[in-house]
């Protein structure tokens, strides 16, 4: 006899053998015993959650000579259809692979055949797999038949893809969407499987492979299928998280979480021997920065919505050094490390060696958290000189980090929950070009007379101003405005005036600009003067001039 891999064996033979899919099942079999089964089935779904099972499911409940919807079942000596449909062998149950099969030419044979009537079942059905992957062409081909086909024939098509699927494909199917399994029922699930195959294996290993399987229960069957061949070397051990960990190349939870402790507080050295032990253990690069990506959503969620209630996904253990390390971070650093990561796995694809990428990840999140020790560098009047300017220059550092994390206008904009009721002076080199600006006219005046002409145009042309007080600036701008204009501003507010000036984006759609303020001036100039008896005698004297600008004697 040959040995079947698990997730064949232990294939869905019935409807109530389909777990997680309980509603679309009950559905399904309501309509075949009232007679009112559709023309026409699609089922979607991720990978491994059953629509080729339950396309074959839906093939004997239609044909089976028993009741099979109410789970009679044929026995091995009569002449049923089940057995045939079970191994893809039966004449009248046609399965066709859409992925090799995508042409015009395929659909036409397949029409060709819908002709005929079954020879030996009560229905013909055809199971198309991987729908999606249909020319235009086939697609149309398709629907006349799919639309009105012979009274004995049904489809059932089968996709991951559903939104590459023609509307009018759709409109002439009954849809039903197979779910992710959950977690509680692939651990279920799972158990029942080990236990049936004499595998010794613990809970956590395999809620571990439950979770990385992401709701398919095929996966999660299949990696099940790996653990227990690797344990039956030593039948007397059993499979722990750590060994499954170790097949999957995934990183120790609790480990990533000591080594985001480490981040937190600053130490690089500690972060990168706990690094190390990781990649030592096998660690893959991409698996280890989704786990930081998991982790990050877990400090989000107890930050903002208090305690973590207990999760499959996550053990005791965990839950409580979430708890203990959320002290130490906010949602701001939060955001900075979610976009550090997202844009490390885009690196992953550039760089050859990913230890180097992941190494100087971990590097890089431990100088963004330590920028936050420099936003109150100030208070300590007592610094000396040395200090100051070294902390100077970190600011100016995270400046830049903040520019090269963001290439949008709004990006550079500080909140208004982050504004301070005062400047920040810098004491220092910058005190000796200190120059005082009072309004906007005279930044504007400034940056005329400093010979910046693209700044300059700006603030007259692109940004419109809502209100202007000592060390912050209200605007709003248009759609010309340069890119890289709050960051060429708040430097040059800087070295002009010895203070660090905060810039807020406002939503007043009634600002003006002064180019716009000095047009509507003159329109309403020239409007005033045109009513004017000189306008008049000129206008008599030369009928064809036309007015188009007024300017006063001293211009």
């Amino acid at each position: 006899m040959i040995n079947k891999i698990l997730a064949l064996k232990y294939r869905p033979q019935e409807f109530k053998d389909l777990i997680g899919q309980e509603i679309m099942a009950q559905t399904i079999i309501n309509a075949i015993k009232l007679g009112k089964t559709p023309n026409a089935y699609l089922l979607t779904g991720i990978r491994g959650v059953g629509k080729t099972t339950t396309a074959r499911l839906i093939a004997k409940a239609l044909n089976c000579t028993k009741n099979f919807s109410s789970g009679e079942k044929c026995k091995e000596s009569e002449n049923c259809h089940c057995k045939e449909i079970v191994g893809s062998n039966h004449m009248d149950v046609l399965e066709m692979d859409a992925a090799s099969k995508t042409g015009i030419d395929d659909v036409r044979e397949l029409i060709e055949n819908s002709k005929y009537s079954p020879t030996s079942a009560k229905f013909k059905i055809f199971i198309i797999d991987e729908v999606h992957m249909l020319s235009k062409q086939a697609f149309n081909g398709l629907l006349k038949t799919l639309e009105e086909p012979p009274q004995s024939l049904k489809f059932i098509l089968a996709t991951t893809e559903v939104r590459k699927i023609p509307v009018t494909i759709l409109s002439r199917c009954q849809r039903f969407d197979l779910k992710r399994v959950s977690i509680e029922q692939l651990c279920v699930h799972l158990k029942k499987i080990a236990l049936k195959e004499k595998g010794n294996i613990t809970d956590d290993a395999i809620r571990l492979i439950a979770s990385t399987s992401e709701g398919s229960v095929r996966d999660s069957i299949s990696l099940l299928d790996r653990a227990l061949i690797s344990q039956s070397i030593d039948e007397k051990k059993a499979i722990e998280e750590k060994d499954v960990r170790e097949m999957l190349g995934l990183s120790d939870k609790s480990k990533v979480i000591e080594l985001f402790k480490e981040v937190l507080n600053g130490k690089e050295k500690e972060a990168s021997k706990y690094l190390k032990e990781l990649i030592n253990d096998g660690l893959d690069a991409k698996n280890f920065l989704n786990d930081i990506l998991e982790i990050l959503y877990l400090f989000s969620r107890r930050i903002n919505l208090g305690p973590i209630e207990k999760d499959m996904s996550i053990s005791e253990s965990e839950l409580k050094m979430i708890d203990d390390y959320s002290k130490d971070i906010d949602m701001q650093d939060i955001g900075l490390f979610w976009q550090l990561t997202i844009k490390t796995l885009d690196d992953l694809k550039i760089v050859g060696n990913e230890n180097i990428v992941i190494e100087m990840y971990i590097m890089q999140m431990v100088h963004l958290k330590n920028l936050d020790e420099y936003k109150t560098y100030n208070a300590d009047k007592n610094l000396n000189n040395e200090t100051q300017q070294n902390l100077i220059g970190k600011k100016i550092e995270k400046e830049d980090m903040d520019d090269k994390i963001s290439n949008q206008i709004k990006n550079q904009l500080k909140s208004t929950d982050q504004i301070k009721p005062n400047p920040v002076k810098i004491s220092g080199e910058f005190e000796k070009t200190k120059i005082e600006i009072t309004s906007f006219n005279d930044l504007v005046d400034l940056a005329n007379k400093e010979k910046e002409i693209e700044l300059k145009y700006d603030l007259e042309r692109n940004v419109k101003l809502v209100s202007f007080n000592k060390g912050k600036i209200n605007i709003c701008f248009n759609e010309s405005l340069n890119k890289n204009f709050i960051k060429n501003l708040s430097e040059k507010l800087l070295k002009w005036t010895g203070e660090r000036w905060i810039i807020t984006l406002s939503k007043n759609t009634e600002a003006k600009s002064i180019y716009e303020k000095n047009q509507e001036s003159k329109n309403n100039l020239i409007e005033v003067f045109r009513d004017s008896k000189i306008a008049k005698e000129i206008e008599a004297a030369f009928p064809d001039a036309e007015l188009i600008d007024v300017q006063n004697s001293e211009e």
